[in-house]
């Protein structure tokens, strides 16, 4: 208990000292201190902007993408046009053990509908778990304006679920800034943005957001939840 306490103090006096850094200068001391590090991206507009930065301060960077085999066209279009433009040759497909056939032979089919927390764990949180094995860390695009779930993140903390160091260097932004960094760097950014996604996941599970909805509102619409499990 002494030594989790020392460790939280420690990420805890670290966040306070770069609350208001830059995201560049966040992610230099998150490489100099905690490597090794990967990146998660899920090719939303705050990973995008994420991996500008981070192919600046660290071009040889580790990353990686959850593929639930359920992302929408548009995702993995986008993720070919960035893996062009920055030429990524580090970035890893992280896949669920079960195939889609294989998840409905033992679980029933569209499970997502039925028991989403399952699916998001089968095809998300488990995944993520045994890919993040091999790293003491992991750098998110999550910001606090997001939704009240994230509301209390900090530029570094402690994973408790993962048991390592979280580095968000972005999550003092807001979704203005993000676009404006789009728009000034001319990033590809995924289609679907324009169309009423400020938040997308696995097709099956996402819809447009309506004028005034929480940004993600959209995300397992009808099932009283917004949270995959990745980021609790």
């Amino acid at each position: 208990m002494e030594g989790l306490t020392t460790v939280t103090s420690e990420f805890e006096a670290l966040a306070q000292q770069y609350e208001h850094a830059d995201p560049a200068s966040i992610l230099r001391k998150a490489y100099e201190m905690y490597e090794p590090l990967t990146f998660a991206c899920s090719f939303g507009a705050e990973d995008v902007v994420l991996l500008d930065i981070i192919h600046s301060v660290h071009p040889d960077a580790q990353m990686f993408y959850l593929d639930t085999d359920l992302f929408f066209p548009e995702t993995y279009t986008l993720r070919d046009q960035l893996i062009e433009r920055y030429r990524l040759n580090r970035l890893t497909q992280v896949r669920p053990a079960l195939t889609l056939q294989e998840q409905a032979h033992l679980h029933g089919d569209r499970l997502w509908e039925s028991t989403p927390d399952v699916c998001c764990n089968l095809r998300k949180v488990n995944p993520l778990s045994s890919h993040l094995g091999a790293y003491r860390g992991w750098i998110t695009g999550i910001r606090r304006e997001q939704a009240p779930t994230r509301a209390n993140a900090q530029v570094f903390e402690w994973d408790h679920k993962f048991a390592m160091v979280k580095v968000n260097p972005l999550v003092k932004w807001t979704s203005d800034q993000v676009w404006e960094y789009i728009r000034d760097r001319q990033i590809p950014y995924n289609p679907l943005h324009d169309q009423g996604y400020p938040s997308i996941g696995c097709a099956p599970c996402t819809r447009a957001v309506q004028a005034g909805e929480d940004p993600r509102s959209g995300r397992w619409a009808n099932h009283g939840k917004t949270e995959c499990g990745l980021h609790k």
